[in-house]
């Protein structure tokens, strides 16, 4: 799951990348309100984080920009403005949710989870394909022979819809639009995911279609 954290306190945004990549998300960080704005108009995110008071652009410009654009990514505001008035201010301009600091890093990872599974409409935190189940609470990968612990990139490649998926868009999705990998370094994390599944005798496979990229399938 990939999110934009724009937060203009570097010490306080690298901390809570910390804590979210420590937590299998995949994030994007952002340190003035413009920035957050250019990267919601060209990213596609599963949720935002974002501060009220940035340079260059406030979050709520930020937030009503978002939403007349058609937006609808789910946005948690976190910031120190504490009064019902910004609260409701927050909400009314299309906030999900809204956060005070200081926070506690387990409240802050419950509003994530809370916001994005409503916008997903998830029911269940198990994924099931053939006889692989994929835990998205403990990011465990399992067969009725045996179980592995994903890493955080094997989990977000794994979670991923069941469908044809682009190499680029792999890099996207979990690497970023600013990252420095190579599109090589999917190969690498497919292959990983490879050996787990066959471990795991699984009876689905990834399979890669020349010039279109991966998707998951049930063996015949």
């Amino acid at each position: 799951m990939r999110l934009l954290l724009a937060e203009d306190e570097r010490s306080l945004s690298r901390a809570i990348v910390a804590i979210l990549e420590k937590n299998h998300y995949s994030v994007d960080a952002v340190y003035d309100g413009a920035e957050a704005l250019a990267w919601l108009e060209n990213g596609d995110y599963d949720g935002v984080i974002l501060d009220l008071m940035m340079p260059k652009m406030d979050g709520i410009t930020v937030l009503r920009r978002t939403r007349e654009a058609g937006n609808q990514v789910p946005i948690l505001i976190l910031t120190a403005k504490s009064e019902i008035d910004d609260k409701v201010l927050g909400l009314d301009s299309g906030a999900n949710d809204y956060l005070t600091k200081p926070f506690n890093s387990r409240e802050l990872l419950a509003r994530i989870r809370a916001m994005t599974r409503t916008q997903t409409a998830q029911p269940d935190s198990r994924l099931q394909v053939g006889n692989i189940t994929l835990n998205r609470a403990t990011f465990e990968l399992s067969s009725p022979t045996g179980s592995f612990r994903l890493a955080n990139r094997e989990f977000q490649m794994l979670e991923m819809p069941k469908r044809l998926i682009p190499t680029e868009r792999f890099l996207e999705k979990i690497w970023g639009y600013d990252s420095e990998a190579e599109i090589n370094v999917v190969w690498v994390y497919i292959s990983y995911l490879r050996k787990k599944l066959t471990a795991l005798h699984a009876n689905i496979q990834i399979k890669a279609t020349r010039n279109a990229g991966y998707s998951l399938e049930e063996l015949p």
